[in-house]
């Protein structure tokens, strides 16, 4: 009886050993086959090494089972790259220090694949894109067209443009895609920044002395105009002053003239008390001949004609 009753129960536990024998086999070859793309990647799927297909929509994939084909996956999105500070020389064979940063993206999976294969290839592959892109157009360059406070001669922009233009040219044989860069600073090397604090320093009081030469004769410009110009109108006013002075004696000639027609004897008393007010008062002395002609109104002489 007992060994009856295992025999059921030893079957029922040889099924649910073999379903789960079955289970297991089913999940492997699904695993070994079945893959998922992600909406944030590429998947690239190589056999025997080789891409032989390239997925680019999200969802669930087949393929054959390892070693046969495999997947490779890459980040679609952008990426940003920044390197460490390059030393570069301008056209005017100044030294500089630049750090920059850049954006890119994956734009052919299977050449991205053949010739980088992963990201810290592609950014291997970038820093020689930037270096040699940014060494190119910094030498059309004098430092004063990327360096200056002037707006008008400022060329960076354009010079940053036509480096992101040929970087781009220059990634594509690697099947990436350049966005943009920028330069996030310019500066002097540590090694030659006292140089050239020095030579600027020398320059701007050089500068400087001579806007100060200009101010001064520019100065001295102005004051000689305004002193000529004010001896031009002293000279004006005088003319018209003396012109009125003589306009006025004439006057008083005409004046005095037609008042001695009339009546001379009147006049020349009147012209005598005018002398007499000018020339006497109290502190005033005259000694003079009884005679003169002056102290006739006052003897009594012309009353007594």
């Amino acid at each position: 009886m007992a060994e009856s009753q295992n025999m059921p129960m030893a079957k029922k536990s040889g099924k649910k050993l073999l379903f789960g024998v079955i289970v297991v086999c089913v999940l492997l070859v699904v695993t070994l086959v079945v893959y998922k793309v992600d909406a944030t990647e590429y998947t690239v799927v190589t056999q025997f090494g080789n891409p032989v297909r390239v997925v680019m929509e999200p969802g669930l994939r087949f393929k054959l089972p390892d070693p046969i084909q495999s997947v490779l996956r890459m980040d679609r999105r952008i990426q940003v790259y920044q390197a460490e500070p390059l030393e570069l020389l301008t056209l005017d064979k100044k030294s500089v220090a630049v750090s920059y940063y850049g954006t890119w993206r994956t734009a052919d999976p299977v050449l991205y694949i053949k010739t980088v294969r992963d990201k810290i290839g592609a950014e291997s592959r970038l820093l020689d894109v930037f270096s040699s892109s940014l060494g190119v157009q910094f030498g059309k360059y004098n430092l004063d067209d990327l360096v200056n406070t002037d707006a008008d001669k400022l060329k960076l922009d354009a010079m940053v443009r036509d480096a992101v233009a040929y970087a781009k040219e220059r990634a594509l044989e690697y099947g990436i895609e350049v966005i943009d860069a920028r330069i996030r600073v310019l500066n002097f090397p540590a090694s030659n920044k006292q140089s050239v604090y020095d030579r600027m320093r020398a320059e701007r009081e050089q500068m400087a002395k001579k806007y100060r030469s200009e101010g001064s004769e520019e100065a001295a410009k102005i004051r000689a105009d305004a002193e000529r110009e004010q001896t031009i109108i002293m000279s004006e006013a005088y003319k018209q002053a003396q012109q009125i002075r003589g306009e006025g004696d004439a006057s008083a000639i005409r004046i005095y003239g037609e008042a001695f027609g009339r009546d001379p004897k009147f006049y020349e008393f009147i012209r005598t008390l005018e002398t007499y007010e000018k020339t006497i008062d109290g502190n005033t002395t005259l000694i003079l001949p009884s005679t003169a002609e002056i102290l006739k109104y006052l003897n009594g002489k012309d009353g007594q004609r």
